[in-house]
């Protein structure tokens, strides 16, 4: 008796989706279609939106160049993380001719507090970042001309630690820009700490850089 129950239960269920099948019309089928391809379509912009940048930015010093342009993006539940690409000019000073550099930058911001209206304090930032100039004046690898072990260091590439903090303000909606964010940083790089590590008279002071910046938020 129970088997019968469900067999008819079975098809029944089976006798209502065909109904429902062959009781769509072309009409119905082709929104079904374009209602699909709409969400796929979605989907899709949404992954690209992801690559905009959320906000440009302008830095002085820090060891990337005396100034550097870049972008960046924010991201997280609380938007903490960052990461950003930035070019960096070295003017020519003793050397021939003004170089350039790339530095990728990754963020950490874990919170924000109110000071009051349109103003915010984000009390704690750290992260690292990777620098490279872009010349062939320097080196990844130690060249052949030098001795084994000669330089025991990259050139080239240097990679660096710092903390700092900002503050920021809300912009109105007929700004061109959602917030404008000043900061300050104190870094130090790869080379600098072992440098400290080894050579008693190298003080902790001496290992430090200040650099200023601003960010233009976009989104």
């Amino acid at each position: 008796m129970k088997w019968s129950i469900i067999r008819v239960g079975i098809v029944a269920m089976f006798m209502g989706m065909a109904t429902i099948v062959l009781g769509m019309t072309d009409d119905d089928r082709e929104q079904r279609r374009a209602e699909r391809h709409q969400r796929k379509l979605q989907q899709y912009k949404s992954g690209w939106n992801r690559l905009i940048p959320k906000y440009q930015n302008v830095q002085y010093a820090g060891s990337m160049g005396l100034l550097s342009l870049g972008v960046g993006w924010d991201y997280g539940r609380k938007k903490q993380w960052e990461t950003e690409i930035m070019f960096g000019l070295i003017p020519r000073f003793s050397s021939n001719k003004a170089k350039v550099t790339f530095t990728l930058k990754q963020n950490y911001a874990p919170w924000e507090v109110s000071l009051g209206g349109k103003w915010w304090l984000e009390p704690l930032v750290t992260g690292l970042y990777m620098n490279t100039v872009l010349s062939d004046d320097f080196w990844v690898k130690e060249p052949e001309k030098y001795p084994n072990n000669y330089y025991k260091f990259s050139t080239r590439v240097r990679f660096h630690i710092f903390t700092g903090q900002r503050i920021a303000f809300d912009l109105g909606p007929h700004s061109p820009f959602r917030r404008i964010t000043a900061f300050y940083e104190l870094s130090t790089c790869d080379l600098y700490i072992i440098s400290s590590a080894t050579n008693k008279y190298v003080r902790t002071w001496d290992i430090l850089s200040l650099s200023f910046g601003v960010k233009l938020h976009i989104l």
